[in-house]
């Protein structure tokens, strides 16, 4: 591998919550230490469809995810198993969806909620979380500190080259108490705050890092559709390459092949939007 990448996914974060409420990830970019983008999801934006895309760098009119009820196992290459082919380690901290998408289909709670297998195609050490029980008055969702310290974990443990964090935390929030109100402001700033001390550390280990969401969410906490509100959030790059101007906006299309050719691993003949870094 030409270089090591951790990418962080923050679900359901809008432009304008990242922009106003992550202070120390706006601080990097007045610092020069990150840059940021807009970054505009697929449609439909919804969770399931957005990780498979974000992954995989096709739509979902190509990989048939529809929405969070049609879960599967896909079958288009994705970053996990480009970076095996060029003789790289995966990891993955995330929902029990992004194990069922690029690992195994359906989720044991038993088998699949931690596993370390050197030897897989895709995700060599996987630690998932189902959020089995989700509504409204119980978010089921793990502690985000807990997430960051266990792909630390995993990154100082087996050596991964590419790791993928993926959190709920905000999301679940905004569809509790929609995003105008001190609960969701708070929300944000604890995540910002949590956040921080791993992004240094993290490139201290050597990794370049993008952190950033699935989609956004409006203002009743909804996404799913073409709102700019829910399609619509930030992506921030912390690393060395090169990239575009302020004002380019992101497609979720762009995040696998970037990913990849930072990396040096091969890109799939299926994703065929251009990478934003060089």
């Amino acid at each position: 591998m030409d270089n090591k990448l951790l990418l962080i996914i923050l679900d359901g974060v809008p432009w304008r919550n990242f922009r106003r409420l992550f202070g120390n990830l706006e601080g990097w970019v007045d610092s020069g230490e990150a840059r940021v983008w807009k970054h505009r999801s697929v449609l439909p934006s919804i969770s399931a469809s957005c990780y498979a895309s974000i992954h995989t760098g096709v739509s979902p009119q190509q990989h048939g995810c529809t929405g969070n009820g049609n879960v599967f196992r896909l079958s288009h290459d994705d970053v996990f198993s480009q970076v095996r082919k060029g003789g790289g380690v995966t990891g993955g901290v995330a929902h029990s969806f992004w194990s069922e998408f690029f690992n195994r289909h359906p989720f044991d709670p038993v088998m699949d909620v931690e596993y370390d297998e050197p030897d897989s195609q895709t995700i060599n050490h996987g630690r998932f979380h189902s959020m089995t029980g989700y509504g409204h008055h119980n978010q089921m969702t793990p502690s985000d500190v807990d997430l960051f310290g266990s792909l630390t974990n995993l990154c100082l443990r087996h050596g991964l080259d590419y790791g993928m964090l993926h959190t709920c935390t905000l999301d679940s929030m905004g569809h509790r108490y929609f995003h105008d109100c001190q609960e969701m402001d708070h929300a944000c700033f604890v995540m910002d705050e949590m956040l921080a001390p791993f992004i240094r550390r993290w490139r201290q280990m050597g990794y370049e890092v993008i952190v950033t969401a699935d989609h956004g969410q409006d203002a009743r906490g909804h996404h799913g559709g073409r709102d700019p509100l829910q399609q619509e959030t930030a992506l921030y790059y912390f690393g060395e390459a090169q990239g575009p101007s302020s004002d380019t906006v992101i497609d979720q299309l762009q995040i696998a092949p970037t990913v990849l050719s930072r990396m040096g691993a091969p890109v799939a003949d299926t994703m065929q939007a251009e990478p934003f870094l060089w």
